[in-house]
């Protein structure tokens, strides 16, 4: 009985020994900390910013004269073409002065013009008639058949006749066919009917209506717009994105666009233009993309999510974001693990995803590191829990309520 008591002292000494020594060498080793394998993967760098759709171009229509709206023939959301009629404009007072420019110029031609011509042609017969009476007197005058008097008042006839010829000539050449007076009434009926044209707006490219300010009944003046067309020529997608990622946008690069009223029908985009100027109060830079195709359901102000590929890489050194801290020197680094030990070194980033950033300096694949956050010492140890690196396949992010910061240093 002594003998078996005292095999269960000496397995309890040595139990108390192994345990006390497992926990000095634990202890030894320092806290458990989790961190990853640097690995070569896949990695997209993305911008996501929320916009709007927007017309290439819009027009405002508006009335040329002082009118009321005797008629309006379209709404918002409508489509026309070219030449369609928008609004008629009340055109009573505007017909009655066309009607009597083009009364004005039916009488010159068929009563005026006639009369200056025989008028014309009667004051050269007696202009004639009287320059043969005044040679006859003065024919008369060498045998003394008449007196001096009737040769003076023979001359006088004459210069009356001239005076008269000449006014009936001068009244004939502006009454003629091209002449002053119809050039002037000719004039006169184009401004009437043009000013009638005004009373019906039409449209002048092919587009759909946005608004429209004006119903039947509205007394409308120029300047005034009544209602905005943008043009049939495709959309473009406006998108106001943080000036931060300004560095690394281009024209031509691809994005997938969502529209918030059809989640389910993505569709892609490419950058067209970049503004020139970023916007002071926002600290936005504006950047215009087209559909490629543009679908059907695209309107007008319609809110989109566009998620812009900024780079890519079939097999870069990636690691994720949150192994990544600012090291009091201000430069980027991780934490790598060697020996049971923890060193901060300082790494060069290039393209940086959702969840995974790309190092091309400081690391190689299979080297270990620690997540940041914790305040860990240089040479402290610990005990490296390697856990996978985030699923690179989602670069997407669930929220799109702000944009992906691009650089992290």
């Amino acid at each position: 009985m002594a003998k078996h008591s005292s095999r269960w002292k000496l397995f309890l000494g040595l139990g108390l020994v192994t345990a006390v020594g497992l926990w000095g060498w634990r202890a030894w080793q320092g806290p458990v900390v989790n961190g990853y394998q640097v690995e070569a993967a896949p990695l997209v760098q993305q911008v996501v910013a929320t916009g709007r759709v927007v017309a290439n171009s819009r027009a405002q229509v508006g009335s040329e004269i002082t009118a009321v709206v005797v008629e309006r023939r379209v709404r918002e959301g409508d489509r026309v073409g070219r030449g369609d009629v928008l609004l008629v404009l009340r055109a009573d007072a505007l017909k009655a002065r066309a009607e009597e420019a083009r009364a004005a110029l039916d009488l010159l031609r068929t009563a005026q013009r006639p009369q200056a011509q025989a008028s014309l042609a009667r004051t050269e017969s007696q202009l004639a008639q009287a320059k043969r009476e005044l040679d006859r007197r003065k024919k008369l005058l060498d045998t003394r058949a008449v007196t001096k008097e009737d040769v003076e008042q023979a001359e006088n006839a004459v210069a009356i006749a001239l005076a008269a010829a000449r006014q009936a000539r001068i009244d004939a050449q502006a009454l003629a066919p091209d002449g002053l007076q119809e050039s002037i009434l000719q004039e006169r009926l184009r401004a009437a009917e043009a000013d009638l044209a005004k009373t019906i707006v039409r449209a002048q490219f092919d587009g759909t209506v946005l608004t429209r300010n004006v119903e039947p009944g509205d007394l409308v003046q120029p300047g005034k717009t009544l209602l905005e067309i943008g043009t049939d020529t495709n959309a473009e997608l406006l998108v106001p994105i943080d000036e931060r990622n300004l560095g690394v946008l281009k024209v031509g690069q691809p994005a997938t666009v969502i529209a918030d009223a059809y989640p389910d029908n993505p569709f892609p985009a490419r950058i067209s233009t970049i503004a020139p100027a970023v916007d002071p109060e926002r600290g936005t830079v504006d950047v215009r993309l087209q559909a490629t195709p543009e679908p059907d359901f695209l309107r007008q102000d319609m809110t989109i999510t566009v998620t812009i590929t900024t780079g890519e890489r079939d097999a870069a050194i990636v690691v994720p974001n949150d192994a990544l801290f600012r090291s009091v020197n201000g430069t980027t680094a991780v934490w790598r693990y060697e020996d049971g030990k923890l060193a901060p070194v300082d790494v060069t980033t290039g393209l940086r995803g959702q969840s995974l950033t790309e190092v091309t300096e400081g690391l190689a694949p299979k080297d270990l590191i620690a997540r940041a956050g914790a305040a860990f010492e240089p040479g402290q140890r610990v005990r490296l829990n390697i856990t996978p690196l985030p699923d690179t396949a989602s670069t997407r992010p669930a929220s799109t309520a702000g944009e992906t910061p691009m650089k992290f240093n």
